[in-house]
């Protein structure tokens, strides 16, 4: 069997940085997985701006992007397969190996063995069937991400009139990509009351060419026999049922669907990684650790970001701590009481789900609200006593949220009891 030190399962952008970060850290015996037939994951569909200003300082397109990490890993020599698919992780027997298993054409079914593997596996996005339109069933449905890949890389129109159901960034950004294309947009349509998007991307994509969002709408029924003719767009109640006889119809000939992300992790799923019941990603400590010791996850597989730039820093943090791992630095640490870390009253979700009293200082939360706040508090409690309280003048759900642990006051704390810090909105 081929022997590495650490595995990355993904070459996109979390894979890329963590590949880095490890090889910088000390880990040089490093093997990139990729199943596409490129490094770089779907920054090279994302032909447009907004990228790179908190990584580089810079604003670049995705694949600009993705070419400065796929720079630094040629500059390093790091290994790495493309057109290649990981087929099974074997849970580790005695704890110090990882067995990966993958298939290519060039060489077949491979095993090989790790110390360490880091899951960068991505997302995927919810489809039709996982929201339940009712209606015929025509073709001219598809995601707002399977329409970017044919219009950015293959290089075809998938439709001239357009219906987008879902305020989604990938919904949004299509808007505007597909209106430049010659196509025109009718509407977007969102299920809840705010939109799922960046409030940039609501200026940029749909004030900027007059695409008007219908708020608190969604797709009642689908027209057509062959081919979509017709979208039935009605209003919701606070229940999210249709209110009768509003209901609005419009000619397409297209719906494209941005109805969320969902993490990709059948790998981790399969050897029984626990995965959180909220971001249907892995449960991680603060070291990016899965429940399986020796494995990471990082990026949109472990939950979905709003910003690539957020997903190459947290890949960087999954990178350094599987290196230290493999040098067995981790299992070194005095790590003190485990911390359980849950989101409450108006927090989603939080990640990491626990982390230890000697780490506080280095852990960064993770989180995103249920709904949009203004001018409320964050307020984080460690064993029901505040210890961290922050202004925000406004929350939303499409923004993930980051709070560093430092310079916190637990003196009144006793870190000897078990400990319990929550994460909740105070307004």
């Amino acid at each position: 069997m081929k022997k590495y030190d650490l595995i990355i399962v993904g070459g996109g952008s979390a894979g890329l940085a963590a590949a880095v970060a490890a090889y910088d850290n000390g880990t040089t015996n490093i093997l990139i997985i990729e199943k596409d037939q490129y490094l770089g994951g779907i920054l090279l569909q994302c032909i447009h701006n907004g990228f790179g200003l908190h990584e580089f300082k810079e604003e670049l397109a995705g694949p600009e992007y993705a070419q400065k990490f796929i720079d630094l890993i040629n500059e390093r020599n790091i290994k790495y397969l493309v057109n290649t698919m990981v087929l099974e992780i074997k849970k580790p027997i005695d704890q110090s190996e990882i067995i990966v298993e993958y298939s290519s054409l060039e060489e077949g079914y491979v095993e090989c063995i790790a110390k360490a593997v880091v899951c960068a596996t991505g997302c995927s996005e919810r489809t039709r069937g996982a929201i339940s339109i009712p209606g015929s069933r025509p073709s001219g449905i598809m995601t707002a991400g399977l329409a970017q890949r044919y219009l950015n890389i293959e290089g075809y129109l998938v439709g001239k009139k357009i219906f987008i159901l879902g305020s989604g960034d990938i919904g949004l950004i299509m808007a505007r990509r597909m209106t430049l294309a010659g196509a025109k947009v009718i509407g977007v349509a969102e299920l809840m009351p705010y939109s799922n998007g960046l409030n940039r991307n609501i200026v940029q994509c749909l004030n900027d060419y007059n695409i008007p969002l219908y708020l608190h709408h969604t797709v009642k029924e689908i027209i057509g026999k062959d081919r979509i003719e017709k979208v039935v767009i009605c209003p919701v109640d606070d229940n999210l049922n249709f209110i009768e006889g509003k209901e609005m119809v419009f000619d397409c000939d297209t719906l494209l669907l941005s109805v969320g992300l969902i993490p990709n992790n059948p790998l981790l799923e399969a050897i029984g990684v626990k995965i959180h019941p909220r971001t249907k990603g892995p449960i991680v400590n603060e070291n990016l650790e899965t429940s399986i010791k020796g494995i990471f996850a990082c990026g949109n597989s472990l939950h979905v970001h709003d910003l690539v730039d957020f997903v190459s820093q947290e890949g960087r943090l999954a990178g350094i701590n599987a290196s230290n791992y493999v040098k067995g630095l981790l299992d070194k640490e005095d790590k003190g009481n485990e911390i359980a870390i849950e989101a409450k009253n108006g927090i989603g979700y939080c990640l990491p789900t626990t982390t230890n009293v000697n780490s506080l200082s280095k852990t960064t939360l993770k989180f995103r609200v249920t709904k949009p706040y203004k001018n409320v508090y964050v307020n984080i409690k460690l064993n029901g006593e505040s210890i961290k309280r922050i202004k925000k003048l406004y929350l939303l759900p499409a923004e993930m949220e980051n709070v560093q642990l430092n310079n916190l006051d637990l003196s009144m704390i006793d870190l000897n009891n078990d400990l319990k810090m929550t994460v909740e909105v105070e307004e």
